[in-house]
């Protein structure tokens, strides 16, 4: 699967010798205009203060996996047919929709820009920071954080959670931190992923109402709860709302592993995304793509782990997938409907964890269970295929 870096993963120079590549360039050009920002010059030339700046660092970043994407995939069906599932660690969500053929490019571009000029606002309204706490028992950490009231607004699996809050909150968290946990105070402009980012969200919603948007060709797991996302509205409300609310990379983590992952590539900059999984999926290959000299290797990566798409093979706008892994139990009505209209709760997967209500979202003329009731399914298994009212079945 095809993973992309947040905010953070940055430093100066590193798209230099991407650049050298006279199409790379042109395409970085042309994102460059869509957001308004010398992307170019940002990643080449420009410090790690200014690239810091978080109006700065999200339009860089979500170009850069784009721009590099389409080196590694000259052709997007190449990556249809290799790439089983995409997920994007904050800001990198929406490259990973792109590439999932939620949204277009520009369509991303101009949303991550003003995400990224909202949050920087939104950080500037109050004094606010995050504080990484590696180490330290679980349920420890957790009780200090709900001590000082902190929000834990990246889980990137055991011994890597990140704190938010006021400056006062997290000056009070490092005068009683969890025993055996490190703190590390982080550069960034304010508390992301919490309450404080909310009118980050309002002014995004109101922009993405106008965003069309198309279902996945390949299927995304969401940061919001690991869940394994097919309709394109629901990706990109997700994305929004993800602005403040926690990054779950643990619950995608989980996610990876139910799927079978059995490798990883992270888009430059690569190597945070990838040093994590090395952690917590032990047994899956890893490959992080930092510059053109490793296309080749990437491609070769690809190819040994690649599966392709499930939901690539079939008609998807009519495909009613799992969001997760579970047992399926399929609704009484629905179990006996020739025609489903939309929104018809179709069942729900059930795990130890909770229970994921699954709803036909197009609704449509039943042609297919392929799943019976209490069977396990996978994330992104194909569960009921459905033809449109009118259409002949």
């Amino acid at each position: 699967m095809i993973v992309a870096p947040g905010q953070g993963a940055q430093t100066p120079g590193f798209l230099t010798p991407w650049l050298e590549d006279a199409t790379v360039a042109s395409r970085l050009h042309w994102l460059s205009t869509v957001a308004g920002i010398d992307l170019a010059e940002h990643g080449t030339v420009s410090d790690a203060d200014t690239i810091r700046d978080t109006r700065i660092a999200q339009p860089l970043l979500v170009a850069t996996a784009l721009v590099t994407t389409l080196e590694l995939f000259p052709h997007p069906n190449d990556g249809f047919s290799q790439v089983g599932a995409v997920a994007g660690h904050s800001v990198g969500e929406l490259a990973a929709a792109v590439g999932a053929r939620a949204i277009t490019a520009e369509q991303a571009m101009v949303l991550v820009r003003e995400r990224g000029n909202a949050m920087a606002a939104a950080a500037a309204a109050a004094p606010t920071g995050m504080t990484a706490v590696l180490g330290g028992d679980p349920d420890e950490v957790r009780a200090a954080l709900d001590r000082h009231g902190l929000v834990a607004a990246n889980d990137n699996g055991p011994g890597q959670v990140v704190a938010a809050g006021t400056t006062e909150q997290l000056a009070a968290l490092a005068a009683d931190p969890p025993a055996k946990a490190r703190l590390m105070p982080l550069s960034v402009a304010g508390a992301f992923h919490t309450e404080h980012m909310a009118p980050a969200v309002d002014h995004v919603a109101r922009l993405a109402r106008s965003v069309s948007t198309h279902d996945v060709r390949i299927p995304f797991i969401s940061n919001k709860d690991g869940q394994v996302v097919h309709d394109g509205p629901d990706v990109l409300r997700r994305i929004v709302g993800q602005i403040a609310s926690p990054v779950r990379w643990d619950l995608c983590l989980e996610t990876m592993a139910d799927l079978g992952v059995t490798g990883i590539l992270e888009m430059p900059p690569a190597g945070t995304l990838t040093g994590i999984a090395k952690r917590a999926l032990k047994g899956v290959a890893t490959f992080a793509l930092k510059t053109p000299d490793q296309l080749d290797e990437a491609r070769a990566f690809c190819a040994e782990h690649g599966e392709g798409s499930l939901i690539d093979t079939t008609p998807t706008w009519r495909m009613v997938v799992s969001p997760a892994k579970g047992t399926f139990s399929i609704a009484e009505d629905a179990a006996t409907a020739g025609l489903l209209p939309a929104g018809t709760e179709i069942g729900g997967v059930s795990s130890l964890r909770d229970r994921v209500a699954v709803t036909a979202r197009h609704g449509g003329h039943v042609v297919e269970w392929l799943v019976e009731d209490g069977d396990l399914v996978s994330p992104g298994q194909p569960l009921l295929r459905l033809h449109p009212e009118g259409a002949e079945a």
